[in-house]
């Protein structure tokens, strides 16, 4: 995907003496796939700091999630199987399949294998996507749509996380004062919620120094809890830890089974930040901390609650906070609200991620991304994704009001994802790192077929609530695919409709137009056509500068570039340049930061003394442009929203020139 500056702004550039050293032929820079061929600033961050704080830094950012799923799992699945569930059998049926849910789902799948599917040490759906892409040489319209839907349905999920977190939390309250009125545990829950957002653009970087800390606390806690519950209410839950248990509960009980596996997945639904945010900590750390200490803990606590309910069936009510002693109650309910908000705070930055990698991938408008580190890059804070996941999360305590029923909505949107994940997987495996197909097929086929019965499983409650996360899921595909058709459909147009670059220049070379002295940069997604900038000039201005830059910001399918693979230029003739920026889909494309390193490579040129030359578009609807009317409309609402590409590029808005023209698309 390239970048135009034709929906945006441009600034004046420097006498930017273009001596251009073209690229060597045969070798696009930026497709340098060799050791040194991508930027290494993304494990930097590993060497610097020690294995053993990346450890703690995970489990409070990575398992933030699914370290909180014991506060509603557990409850969860009881609630449902009720008319069996307070026998023996039932209740180790049930913990069991929580158990081998870890097992299977969390750490064959994702902790040994997919985060072996890494795309430059980058995880997640679009990561993933853009590897099969590769692999297979080429956009195919199957893999983009898998990664299309992949994304849409993590907006699902970073919708309903905190707001089924921070809930479940809060309604430890009526364990210590079981009068208490329901509408104060949603008014708490949302003052939570609120401040959470709202804090948002102050950046996560001051904070995450404490979330480890905290979450370290916090699994120290289910751990110790499950041992003792595990000792003195009832031993013989550790038959859980064999899965025929499992099994005979899932196939012996009929619908209830069926609806119960469903709800069991709530103990799974952290996985996906596993891969997603594997480049922020590397592949050790996450590994380590998930088998040492976040799985034993996990495993300790279910099986804990699920030998309480053996004791005290009455606790199958809300397992999680009955097994505190109640001296401890309060310290709890705080420990696990913070936790909760932890939770949630690793699911709204992954979402800033996600948005960014969507943005540079092309499937969404320009945003504002604003950076709150100066020295992390993945510190990002996007306003309008925050405010619209903000206004979605207060809808759903509004709506649903209690965790229970928010459960009924939550697993869908992560079910879906996981398919995805696991169907990008196959061509990975298959054409990356060439399997024979058979192989590729019965390995992939195995963790399809649990993510398949999951996802049939958490469908039974579509009716109940799941519809959120699908409706939330389709309105964001319906987005993402309208903006990447009307793009490419404007594309086309601008395309056919512009002059050769190389015919302008010839007509040039004989005509008098008056030259003044300095560089132009004129901003274009095609570097083989006039820009309509640089024809707007020479048509109203009817000035040529003595050196002409086209520009043109390209996102590759890896993560990031190499400093010396940024850019590649060639030199047109005596007063044109063309110049292609490279940024990987986890960069901000920042157009000073690269024609820094374009300085560093000779290039002789002042960013003050240049212009920036941007085409603005107004777009308008027409009967021919190949989308039907509604989705003509709303890409010309989502245009409107995008940011200018002063702002985007972060080029210094006392440079740039404007020049407007209104397009039909």
């Amino acid at each position: 995907m390239a970048y135009s500056g034709e929906q945006t702004s441009v600034t004046p550039a420097s006498n930017m003496e273009i001596a251009a050293k073209a690229a060597k032929p045969g070798k696009h820079p930026a497709h340098d796939h060799s050791q040194n061929g991508h930027d290494h600033h993304e494990h930097g961050g590993h060497h610097k700091a020690s294995f053993w704080m990346l450890v703690l830094g995970s489990m409070g950012v990575v398992y933030g999630d699914i370290g909180t799923s014991p506060l509603y799992a557990m409850k969860a699945a009881l609630d449902h199987a009720k008319n069996t569930g307070v026998l023996e059998t039932e209740v180790i049926g049930i913990v069991s399949l929580l158990v081998w849910a870890l097992v299977f789902t969390v750490t064959i799948k994702y902790v040994f294998f997919l985060m072996l599917a890494d795309n430059k040490g980058e995880g997640g759906t679009l990561s993933l996507m853009a590897l099969a892409q590769k692999a297979l040489g080429k956009r195919g319209r199957t893999i983009f749509l898998l990664g299309v839907a992949g994304a849409a349905l993590f907006s699902g999920d970073a919708i309903i996380t905190p707001a089924i977190s921070v809930l479940s939390a809060v309604e430890g309250l009526t364990e210590v004062s079981p009068d208490l009125d329901r509408s104060y545990i949603i008014l708490i829950t949302l003052a939570i919620l609120i401040l959470l957002f709202t804090v948002q653009k102050s950046g996560t970087a001051r904070v995450a120094a404490f979330f480890g800390p905290i979450m370290f606390v916090f699994f120290t806690v289910l751990a110790l809890l499950g041992l003792y519950h595990i000792a003195y209410d009832n031993p013989r839950i550790l038959l859980a830890l064999n899965p025929l248990y499992g099994l005979r509960f899932l196939f012996g009980n009929g619908a209830t089974g069926f609806v119960t596996l469903g709800l069991v997945f709530l103990a799974v639904t952290g996985a996906e930040a596993l891969y997603a945010d594997m480049g922020h900590f590397g592949r050790a750390p996450i590994q380590f901390a998930w088998l040492v200490f976040v799985l034993p803990a996990l495993l300790l606590n279910y099986l804990g609650q699920g030998a309480m309910v053996l004791a005290h069936p009455e606790a199958a009510a809300d397992p999680f906070y009955v097994m505190a002693p109640t001296q401890l109650l309060i310290p709890m309910v705080i420990l696990s609200t913070v936790a909760t908000v932890i939770a949630s705070q690793a699911v709204i930055t992954g979402a800033f991620s996600l948005v960014r990698q969507a943005i540079q991938l092309g499937l969404l408008p320009r945003m504002e991304i604003q950076h709150t580190s100066a020295a992390q890059e993945g510190q990002i804070f996007v306003p309008r994704i925050n405010w619209l996941i903000l206004i979605g999360v207060v809808f759903l305590v509004l709506q649903f009001k209690t965790s229970d029923s928010l459960a009924n909505a939550y697993g869908i949107a992560v079910t879906g994802t996981m398919v995805v994940t696991t169907s990008l997987a196959f061509v990975v495996v298959w054409k990356l790192w060439r399997w024979p197909l058979w192989s590729a097929i019965l390995f992939i086929a195995f963790f399809l077929s649990i993510d398949l019965a999951f996802l049939a499983a958490n469908l039974v409650k579509v009716l109940d609530g799941g519809y959120v996360p699908l409706c939330l899921a389709a309105g964001a595909m319906v987005v993402m695919w309208t903006w990447t058709r009307g793009t490419h459909l404007l594309e086309q147009k601008t395309h056919r409709d512009s002059t050769r670059i190389a015919d302008l220049i010839r007509q040039l070379e004989s005509s008098k137009l008056p030259r003044v002295r300095g560089t132009a940069i004129f901003m274009t997604s095609d570097t083989d056509a006039a820009p309509s900038a640089l024809m707007h000039n020479l048509k109203h201005n009817k000035v040529l500068h003595e050196h002409n830059v086209l520009m043109s910001v390209r996102t590759e399918n890896y993560p990031r570039v190499a400093p010396k693979n940024r850019f590649e230029m060639e030199k047109l003739s005596d007063e044109f340049s063309r110049v292609i920026v490279h940024f990987g889909y986890m960069e901000s494309p920042r157009i000073p930061v690269a024609l820094a390193s374009l300085r560093k490579s000779g290039v002789k040129f002042d960013i003050m003394t240049t212009s920036f030359f941007l085409g603005r578009r107004t777009l308008k609807t027409s009967p021919t442009s190949g989308m039907p009317l509604w989705q003509d409309k709303l890409f010309i609402l989502l245009s409107k929203q995008a940011t200018t590409a002063t702002d985007f590029f972060a080029i210094p808005s006392d440079r740039v020139v404007e020049l407007g023209a209104q397009v039909a698309v």
